[in-house]
């Protein structure tokens, strides 16, 4: 059977290698290390080749990879300066290793969630959150563009901690830079619901990086070796050293296989700042010019052996292997004719073309900044139409991706000479060039509709957007400066690395054209667009321009607000809305902006009024719609908000932030069916949308389906392993189902992505506290509360544990702390006013659940304990007012009932206390102090009879009580004293009482007897004679304690 044919590209790369000459002993340090075992210390992995432009640095890279491909089991990835920043980089890797069979699945589909969070972050409500499960068990909500915004926001919290770069001057307030990464990251979870999405968009890189070496690895798996060629470094080094350094030299990302090789090339060394500590393991390959042998032995090859001939073209040249290869070529296909020594090498070349339209064609050509056959009709005459294959096979033209273009050193010399040869042909034909890229651009923008997002997302326009700018610049410099400024506004809207190549464009006009002004500003832009705090510093910049036109400068007002609001500066924000909105007060986006901004602020009445505004300018804003819609979900205001919901979806179906937003309402109006519907759709709408399977499993995990919670937990982690919100919120669905190490693991898990992350910190407390690990309780309550003091969740359950343990003070000073932190935290209120109750401060309880109840008037519990502590404080009248209440809902507890029965014996209605203590004990038949009081009650009626048998049943409850711990045990004690007491049974009660001082109890169990016995004794004055000595011993054990 035959082998497998070769491919065409393989052909061409065997070709390619027939036809290189030179550079023996660079190619056989190269091809040697497929002999050696990368495990070896000295293992050359990282290299890196370096010299002049034209020197062949690419063509010797292009060598390498193909005798790298020549192994039986290597893969190879070529990345060229098309890349502009890390993320960009580790996309083109993956898209080369993914052409050669061996894609990076997971880090494609992390990099998709990326670009759908960046939409998100920058054009998209941020998702509100949820309100927690409860007391014991609450979850936050899920707290969800490597885009440059959110980065340059990033970016600004650590500028001033950076030596040698301060805060930028006129961007940021230093008191606003001080704020801090907690602050950068509260502004963004009002945008994402998920954390790890906020992770995301604050530090792309730190998230992607990771996924991108694990899917690596997996390849070396498979692999003999990979090798990743970095061309054109000098370009492309300024955004990837620091990413680079850290996957082949640090540990922050994981580790780097060992079978991995990288290649750098460019003109300039490897910057020191970076490299320094590890410029000792980098193999340095220096490029000189050729020697005269390797020139003569290329000429050779060309067929140009005539002393004459070799000796002009050394002399052309100056031995510059693209110039030798170049003018090699030329002289064999004009047989040898060499008319004027004196030309310039590109001059010379030219004319030794015999072809007329192929010389003006191949001038014309490297006006562009790069080619395909389109390009290529645009830019000659039409006699030469057709002569693209030839120009693809000359020598100084690179291709790549299906397009080519010039070797910078002859394309500089060519625009220099058709430049000043002809500068009205110069600007005509750039003018040209500038009205075909317009042409398909607004091509293009046919099918993307009106909206300038949708344009500046779409990479196809931002190309044809990019080349004619470039040529405007080129054809009139100053003329067409203005309206690059403006394009520059929108470019850092998109992100950062579109502002490069923006910055780049300019930059590269302004050499081309010798225009410094031009010059200036790419060069500035391009640093500007470098630094952390990109975003704002490029806004700022920009606003100092002249030349920025009106609409311009009150875009750039309106981009760099958005900045501020993300940093948390919201001060500074709502200024350069006004100043945007004083500009042209009828453009929609400030306005929509400005009321983004009093939404995360919590003023949500002026984020609605704003929004409104932003809607009647544009009623097909569905983002303006979408955030009002938020704001008066947070209002309360439901039907509001899932009026603009359901007209943001109209407007938009593919909506799937929308849906999940219209679920929260859902949850919030108790419709969780409905809710589990909206983040079903979303997730139909987006099937690697984390948050809304993480968001559905919360509603899951409320309605006690944890099965289903954990399937969507578990996927929503799929998605994204990094996602510490899913894994806290996982560790609580094993928690609730008792399964405390899965818990455990869990919490771990998350707290590895993220050590300060309160919620999970303050969580794991609670299942420490439930598997009576009491000092790993305390020690993550304090983590938590030392992460966020001001976390009201963590200090009331914090509070919670210390009165577990009797630390009363220090229960009462976190509950006070927690509700001084948000003082409309009802469960705090609700906490404190039960210990406050059990130390028998009534009045105070009373109060505290009075504030509860304002906060929360629905829930009836807060009614019940209210009723009970004025019953304890003696405001009978109250008492009764607060237990009407109470029976009015539809279920009262038996508790309320006993209560209730007690006041009832209290005001001598015994008759009524009967009837509510049947109905306690018909709710709950196994509770022994129910029966006791029920037989008090039927004794008070005159009923001896039916009363006695009620006390020995309540005995018999009693006796038979799963106390489990001594406070219950203590109880049941009470309850025995209290109904031995009322048969007269002073043996039997005087056991009791011994009993129970003897288990040392709790002084609010003490408390709660003796307001027991003075009941009984108050109701049945004939037992005072047994009632008053126990009573005398415990009001002693409370003096002795209070001493």
């Amino acid at each position: 059977m035959a082998g497998r044919r070769p491919s065409r590209q393989e052909v061409n790369r065997r070709r390619g290698r027939a036809g290189f000459v030179g550079r023996h002993a660079e190619l056989a340090a190269f091809r040697e290390t497929f002999a050696r075992d990368p495990e070896e210390v000295d293992f050359p992995f990282l290299f890196h080749v370096r010299g002049n432009g034209g020197v062949g640095k690419s063509t010797l890279v292009r060598q390498w990879e193909s005798t790298a491909r020549e192994q039986a089991t290597v893969v190879t990835a070529f990345v060229d300066d098309d890349v502009h920043d890390a993320i960009e980089a580790m996309e083109a890797v993956s898209a080369r290793l993914g052409r050669q069979g061996h894609p990076l699945k997971r880090f494609d589909k992390q990099l998709a969630t990326y670009r759908q969070r960046r939409h998100q972050a920058e054009s998209a409500v941020p998702a509100p959150q949820p309100d927690p499960l409860g007391a014991q068990i609450a979850v936050p909500a899920p707290v969800a563009s490597p885009s440059s915004t959110v980065a340059a926001q990033v970016g600004l919290v650590g500028l001033g901690m950076v030596p040698g770069v301060g805060a930028f001057v006129g961007a940021v307030d230093p008191q606003q830079v001080a704020l801090g990464a907690d602050r950068v990251r509260a502004a963004l979870n009002t945008r994402l619901r998920s954390h790890d999405d906020v992770q995301l968009v604050m530090n792309p890189v730190a998230v992607l990086a990771p996924v991108f070496l694990e899917d690596l690895a997996d390849v070396a798996e498979r692999c003999e070796r990979v090798v990743l060629f970095f061309d054109v470094y000098e370009r492309t080094g300024p955004v990837l050293d620091t990413w680079l350094h850290d996957i082949v030299f640090g540990e922050e990302h994981g580790g780097l296989p060992v079978n991995v090789q990288v290649v750098l090339s460019g003109q300039l060394r490897l910057d020191t700042r970076v490299w320094g500590d590890r410029l000792g393991q980098v193999t340095e390959v220096c490029l000189e010019v050729f020697t005269e042998e390797e020139a003569r032995t290329l000429l050779a090859t060309h067929g140009v052996t005539d002393e004459p001939s070799i000796e002009l073209v050394l002399r052309l040249s100056g031995r510059l292997p693209l110039l030798v290869d170049m003018l090699a070529r030329s002289d064999a296909s004009s047989g040898g004719s060499f008319e004027d020594p004196s030309e310039t090498a590109i001059e010379r070349f030219l004319k030794w073309e015999p072809d007329a339209g192929r010389r003006e064609a191949a001038l014309a050509c490297a006006l562009p900044l790069q080619l395909n056959e389109d390009v290529y009709r645009a830019a000659v005459p039409e006699a030469a139409a057709d002569g693209y294959p030839w120009l693809r096979g000359l020598a100084f033209v690179s291709t790549q991706a299906g397009r080519c273009r010039y070797h910078d050193v002859v394309r500089v010399a060519m625009l220099r000479l058709q430049r000043t040869r002809s500068p009205a042909r110069w600007q005509q034909s750039h003018s040209v060039l500038a009205d075909v890229f317009a042409r398909w651009r607004q091509a293009v923008e046919a099918g993307l509709g009106p909206a300038v997002d949708s344009h500046w997302e779409d990479a196809v326009w931002r190309e044809h957007r990019l080349n004619e700018t470039y040529h405007r610049l080129c054809a009139g410099p100053r003329t067409a400066l203005p309206d690059a400024l403006h394009q520059a506004v929108h470019a850092i809207d998109h992100d950062v690395a579109t502002l490069r190549r923006w910055a780049q464009i300019v930059g590269r006009a302004g050499f081309d054209t010798g225009t410094a002004e031009l010059t200036s500003w790419g060069h500035r832009l391009e640093t500007a667009g470098e630094r952390d705090a990109a975003g704002a510093e490029v806004l700022t910049l920009l606003l100092t321009a002249p030349e920025l036109s009106a609409s311009g400068r009150a875009l750039a007002h309106t981009v760099r607000a958005r900045e501020y609001r993300i940093a948390g500066d919201y001060d500074s924000a709502l200024a350069d809305y006004a100043v945007a909105i004083g500009i042209d007060p009828d453009v929609a986006r400030p306005h929509g902006g400005r009321g983004e901004t009093y939404r995360v602020m919590g003023r949500h009445e002026d984020a609605v009024a704003a929004c409104t505004r932003a809607v009647e300018l544009d009623p097909l804003d569905e983002w303006a719609i979408g955030s009002r819609g938020d704001a008066y979900r947070r209002l309360g205001r439901y039907d509001e908000a899932l009026a603009d919901f359901a007209r943001a979806i109209e407007l938009d179906p593919q909506y799937a932030w929308a849906f999940g937003s219209r679920a929260q309402v859902f949850e919030a109006l108790g419709r969780p069916e409905d809710a589990v519907a909206g983040y079903t759709r979303a997730i139909g709408l987006d099937p690697q949308y984390a948050w809304a399977f993480g968001s559905r499993a919360y509603v899951h995990q409320n309605a006690d389906r944890h099965d289903e919670a954990l399937a969507d937990y578990t996927r929503a982690l799929e998605i994204n392993p990094q996602y510490a919100w899913a894994l806290a919120s996982r560790a609580q669905a094993h928690h609730l189902t008792g399964r405390y190490e899965d818990a455990l693991a869990d919490f771990a898990r998350a707290l590895e992505i993220d050590p300060d992350y309160a919620w999970a910190l303050a969580s794991r407390a609670g299942t420490y506290e439930e598997m009576g690990r009491y000092e790993d309780a305390l020690a993550d309550y304090a983590r938590a509360v030392d992460a966020d003091p001001r976390y009201a969740w963590a200090l009331t359950s914090r509070g919670g544990l210390y009165e577990r343990l009797g630390r009363y003070e220090d229960a009462l000073a976190d509950y006070a702390r927690a509700v001084e932190a948000d003082p409309r935290y009802e469960w705090a209120f609700m906490s404190r006013g039960l210990l406050l109750r059990r130390l028998g401060r009534y009045e105070d309880a009373a109060a505290d659940y009075s504030r509860a109840m304002e906060i929360d008037p629905r829930a009836g519990g807060h009614v019940a304990h209210r009723a009970e502590s004025y019953r304890r404080a003696g405001r009978y009248e109250d008492a009764q007012a607060d237990y009407r209440v109470v029976m009015e809902a539809e279920a009262p507890s038996a508790w309320s009932y006993a209560g209730r029965a007690q006041l009832h014996l209290r005001l001598g209605r015994f008759e009524d206390a009967v009837a509510d203590c049947a109905r306690a004990v018909e709710d709950d038949p196994d509770d022994g102090w129910y029966a006791g009081l029920h037989a008090l009650s039927t004794l008070l009626t005159g009923d001896e009879r039916e009363a006695g048998a009620r006390f020995r049943h309540a005995i018999r409850l009693l006796l038979e009580a799963e106390t489990g711990g001594r406070t219950g045990e203590a109880l049941v004690l009470g309850c025995l004293l209290f109904v031995h007491c009322a048969l007269r049974e002073r043996e039997e009660a005087a056991a009791r009482c011994d009993a129970l001082l003897g288990r040392v109890p709790d002084g609010h169990v003490i408390r709660e007897v003796l307001e027991d016995l003075t009941l009984l004794r108050d109701v049945l004055p004939s037992v005072a004679a047994v009632t008053d000595p126990f009573v005398q011993r415990l009001r002693e054990e409370q003096e002795r304690r209070a001493r």
